[in-house]
């Protein structure tokens, strides 16, 4: 996730977003690109300055994604982003991020992407520091973005379950090296690899079929 973020540099070999290195030497050329790709992470509370109102979050996303507002097209911006994660802006704007439950700190994470629409949004296990109810609620709002955005999603989980039920197409990663990918469905219900195989093990039965959070 570092190295697609150009956050660190690969070891070996390349990566390459619209034909361009992602590892960028200049701020100019890193901030385009933060403007095209960005990332939710596990702890949406270490993603905010806690002594930052959420008003200021909001301000900061305004002016780094480049657009030019009007002062009320700025709020109207920044209301229907909250809107789409079923927050009240008005309601939060001078509230602090401790001052917010985990659930709703993970929505204002998916508010700002609203706000950004980024082409490519990596999400690093956005689910795993929630509840089971907010985290349902966390994935039908990431697959609402991406097809509002028409935005690719790289979605990365130990969830074998939650994978299949958001991905159109599976990498399984076992030590750092890519053991299969393909078509989600084929994945989980051909598997080829003996890891994708013991991932699967993992996954709880009912009635002898897979449960893989269909809804």
């Amino acid at each position: 996730m570092r190295m697609l973020m150009g956050l660190i540099k690969p070891t070996e070999g390349n990566i390459f977003f619209n034909d361009e290195p992602v590892h960028i030497k200049t701020t100019a050329q890193r901030r385009a690109y933060w403007q095209q790709v960005q990332a939710i992470f596990q702890d949406p509370f270490a993603s905010f300055n806690q002594f930052f109102r959420i008003s200021k979050m909001f301000e900061d996303c305004a002016q780094f994604s480049g657009r030019v507002f009007s002062k009320e097209e700025k709020h109207q911006a920044f209301v229907d982003a909250c809107n789409f994660v079923n927050l009240k802006y008005e309601e939060l704007e001078n509230k602090y991020p401790f001052e917010l439950s985990g659930g709703q700190m993970q929505r204002m994470m998916i508010a700002r992407i609203f706000l950004l629409e980024p082409k490519v949004l990596i999400a690093d296990e956005p689910t795993s520091m929630i509840d089971a109810c907010s985290r349902s609620t966390i994935l039908e709002m990431l697959l609402r973005l991406r097809e509002r955005n028409q935005m690719t999603i790289i979605f990365i989980t130990h969830d074998l379950g939650l994978a299949y039920y958001i991905s159109n197409t599976l990498y399984i990663m076992e030590k750092g090296r890519f053991v299969e990918s393909g078509d989600a469905s084929s994945i989980v219900h051909d598997p080829q690899s003996p890891y994708t195989r013991h991932l699967l093990s993992d996954v709880p039965k009912l009635n002898e079929e897979w449960i893989l959070s269909e809804g």
